[in-house]
């Protein structure tokens, strides 16, 4: 006997409505990119606005957050949270995590926006330590492989962001200029430059048409491992060089490291190429730049290393989430098409990285740097948005086939 037809119709559209939570769940990067893109464009829009006397307050320290935390750390837990699970061959995320980690990346980007840094920060602490439980339970627990041996550096990122944040909270903290700078460098750089390192190592092989880079042997995978060790010691060092005033060492460890990290992981040989491959080598050279140069000229060093936040970090996450985009639409040859469209949108990137360090140099010029490269980032990453406005809701046909057996 079958349901009458009004009943069954409402059935399939909750199943629907079920298969599209768990779709989602298991692609957690859909809602974080598009998530962190809104906000860096609301995170630079500040600067217009305060200069315009339309912000009743200094948006340094807000814009900086919200350019680290709900800019880069929703592309970290979006990225993660999508590939951390497949690495493991473990379990993906469930809507109920997901729904969990999207609401505290938004309590924390709305909590800076209204000045209440302690509740952003605490909102960020607390959503990169569920998504580390999330991968590390998966891990323990559920996984097939072991992950690639190069995703240590991606969790001393997360480590680094959760004790970067936490120090901010401590009223001693405010207090000490080198515990204060200690803290800045663990959440704005070393939430970051480790996961790039270590997940560069393993995608941009990908990105430039070869293979992943996960070793195919035990003793490529020891290897890796001791490599990724030794990076990530070194990395948490130099912060700490730095912080405690070993400025030029700290500078030369991390520009070194650098340097010679992917360039030894990484078989940088171009079996396909594209503008987007274009894109990923000029990230790569204005993070190292921005990495090294500002040891040259300390007192200016916030504005030079806009060239690493800017050209090498914001740059390379959106190439990155490009072939995210492009491979989980099902469109994975389109990543390597020339376009004078996304040149275009590179040469934004870069014009916005120069634009914003060049007034380390012409001091005069500061506010009107800021000014325009506030404009043209707002403008990238709008067009950003715009160009993969539906690869953000294009499912791949096999994950469609997929759930839709799984449903049967």
């Amino acid at each position: 006997m079958s349901f009458p037809a009004c009943k069954h119709k409402k059935h399939k559209a909750k199943g629907s409505r079920r298969d599209g939570l768990r779709w989602l769940a298991e692609e957690p990067y859909r809602l974080f990119f598009a998530s962190g893109a809104l906000w860096s464009i609301i995170g630079v829009a500040l600067w217009p606005l305060f200069y315009a006397q339309q912000l009743g307050f200094y948006p340094n320290f807000v814009h900086a957050r919200l350019m680290i935390e709900a800019f880069g750390g929703a592309f970290v837990v979006g990225f993660l949270g999508t590939a951390g699970p497949r690495m493991a061959t473990a379990p993906k995320l469930t809507p109920l995590e997901l729904f969990w980690l999207f609401a505290l990346h938004q309590a924390s980007a709305i909590s800076h926006l209204r000045l209440q840094h302690t509740w952003g920060d605490g909102f960020f602490i607390a959503l990169l330590v569920s998504l580390l439980l999330c991968l590390v339970i998966r891990v323990v627990k559920f996984r097939k492989e072991a992950p690639p041996p190069q995703m240590l550096l991606a969790l001393t990122g997360l480590a680094c962001g959760i004790a970067g944040a936490s120090m901010l909270l401590s009223p001693a903290t405010l207090m000490d200029l080198q515990r204060l700078r200690l803290a800045h460098l663990l959440l704005y750089q070393g939430l970051l430059l480790p996961p790039v390192l270590g997940i560069g190592s393993f995608v941009f092989p990908r990105m430039l048409g070869g293979e992943f880079g996960d070793p195919k042997t035990a003793a490529q995978s020891k290897t890796k491992l001791l490599r990724a060790i030794v990076a990530a010691l070194l990395l948490v060092s130099s912060f700490f060089f730095e912080a405690y005033g070993q400025v030029t060492l700290g500078y030369a460890v991390r520009a070194i490291v650098a340097a010679s990290y992917l360039p030894i992981e990484v078989q940088w040989k171009t079996q396909q190429a594209g503008s987007l491959t274009t894109g990923l080598f000029w990230a790569l050279g204005l993070g190292l730049i921005g990495i090294a140069l500002p040891a040259f000229n300390y007192p200016q060093h916030v504005s030079i290393e806009h060239l690493l936040y800017i050209g090498g970090f914001g740059l390379l996450i959106l190439v990155v989430a490009s072939r995210v985009l492009f491979g989980h639409s099902g469109d994975l040859d389109g990543f390597f098409v020339k376009s004078k469209w996304v040149r275009f949108l590179v040469f934004l990137a870069v014009l916005t990285a120069a634009t914003r360090a060049a007034s380390a140099w012409v001091l005069s010029t500061t506010v009107s740097h800021q000014i325009y490269a506030a404009i043209t980032w707002a403008l990238l990453v709008l067009s950003w948005l715009l160009w993969h406005r539906r690869r953000f809701v294009k499912r791949n046909e096999e994950d469609q086939h997929r759930l839709a057996t799984e449903a049967r």
